[in-house]
């Protein structure tokens, strides 16, 4: 009796281990965390098959090179202090799962609704996330037909288009080239019915254009500088006097113009320039015969037109007299 009593003892402890067991690995392995815990691995892994099918997703008509490697990868390195929260009851024997976490050390948080699914061997559960549809980014770019999203490059038909996005995420727009640049603009998007504002990215010419264009423009009033005549050939700058001059006219800019490219009707245009220079030569008065020193210092006002070909600049000056 001793001995059955004992192998009785010894099953009733092995049945409620493995009860126990079973209720853990339920809860650990196959409780609804564990979709929402896979979901955050795909994302960081940059597997968007894997995150869509988990998710279980409607995609939209846009743009998907964010959907997939690195541009996905990229955009959970800016979520840190990633928590995923206990599972709480939701109306219709659904769960819901609250993933907290920081990006640029602003709390956020996203959260998930799961259903329940047929049992696995009996006794373990099965947690599926409710669909939703991705949210989408609107993205334009002054005179330019490319971006980047993310670091991915991206093609923009007519300066514009709109990026499907996995959630929680951080996506970074910019447009860069060996002329032209806009600086990154940045969107965190947490919740697929979050209004995403869209990102117009502001182009302008980067250091290296402008340096190439104000080159050009140094050179060429150098040159008109160089011609020792009151009114240079080709030149904005001009000097006029009534008596006779009777040395050598010598000009040197005082200030050179301010480069300003800006777009205009989908080109890129040069502000108006403004130089300012002096005049030295000595004149004699036709009348009394005294020979006096003349020294001016002068604005003259001239236009430039500027053309870009690939990475090729030109700078025409343009002077109306």
């Amino acid at each position: 009796m001793k001995t059955a009593a004992a192998w009785l003892l010894i099953l009733m402890l092995a049945i409620a281990a493995a009860i126990v067991t079973i209720v853990v690995v339920n809860k650990n392995s196959f409780g609804p965390q564990e979709p929402v815990h896979s979901y955050f691995s795909a994302l960081r892994a940059g597997d968007g098959a894997k995150a869509l099918g988990l998710l279980g997703a409607r995609v939209p008509d846009a743009n998907a090179a964010v959907l997939d490697g690195p541009g996905l990868a990229k955009s959970q390195a800016e979520l840190k202090d990633v928590s995923i929260g206990d599972p709480l009851d939701a109306p219709d024997n659904r769960k819901s799962v609250t993933v907290s976490y920081t990006v640029n050390d602003t709390p956020r948080s996203t959260e998930f609704l799961l259903s329940p699914g047929p049992k696995h061997w009996l006794f373990f559960d099965s947690w599926t996330i409710v669909p939703s549809t991705l949210p989408t980014l609107n993205v334009s770019v002054v005179n330019a037909n490319e971006a980047m999203i993310n670091g991915v490059p991206v093609n923009m038909p007519d300066g514009k288009n709109s990026f499907s996005l996995f959630y929680p995420g951080v996506y970074d727009a910019e447009y860069r080239s060996d002329l032209f640049a806009a600086p990154a603009v940045q969107r965190t998007v947490s919740n697929p019915l979050d209004a995403v504002p869209a990102v117009a990215l502001s182009t302008g010419p980067t250091t290296e254009l402008l340096s190439q264009v104000d080159a050009t423009i140094r050179s060429y009033l150098d040159a008109c500088a160089a011609q020792s005549v009151l009114m240079p050939t080709n030149c904005p700058m001009s000097a006029a006097t009534n008596n006779r001059v009777v040395s050598a006219v010598k000009w040197g800019i005082v200030q050179y113009p301010v480069i300003t490219i800006s777009p205009y009707a989908g080109t890129w245009v040069l502000a108006p320039l403004t130089v300012q220079a002096q005049v030295e030569y000595d004149e004699q008065n036709l009348f009394t015969g005294v020979t006096a020193p003349v020294k001016v210092v002068e604005e003259f006002g001239f236009t430039a037109k500027l053309a870009i070909d690939g990475t090729t600049v030109s700078v025409t000056p343009v002077v109306s007299y």
